[in-house]
């Protein structure tokens, strides 16, 4: 299970507590959500400066109710941890370049 993501609802499950609540609890006491940097843009962007590499790759998802998202990813992790780099909300090149700018001149070089 260590190795595993799964929902707070199944850890309830599995534990026959309330999964709902179980999930509250961490995201407000035992999480640093509310102190997160990007808590406040996070719905129309986030970045990971740290996730950099030299090979970027760039794609645009619809994650929910056709809502597109700007994903841009480091081709190094290939897939796997530290591989999202930015995550914006649209496709349009503005808020794309706004967001990515964001990152340090030094890192994008």
């Amino acid at each position: 299970m260590d190795n595993h993501p799964i929902s707070s609802h199944l850890l309830g499950r599995l534990y026959q507590v309330d999964g709902k609540q179980l999930g509250q609890q961490y995201k407000d006491h035992l999480s640093d959500f509310h102190s997160w940097d990007q808590k406040e843009h996070a719905e129309d962007w986030m970045l990971f400066a740290d996730n950099i590499g030299p090979y970027l790759s760039i794609d645009e998802t619809a994650l929910s109710n056709g809502e597109l998202y700007t994903i841009v990813t480091n081709k190094q992790a290939k897939g796997n941890k530290k591989a999202i780099v930015a995550m914006i909300k649209g496709t349009q090149s503005e808020q794309i370049i706004a967001a990515l700018e964001k990152i340090p001149l030094r890192s994008r070089k």
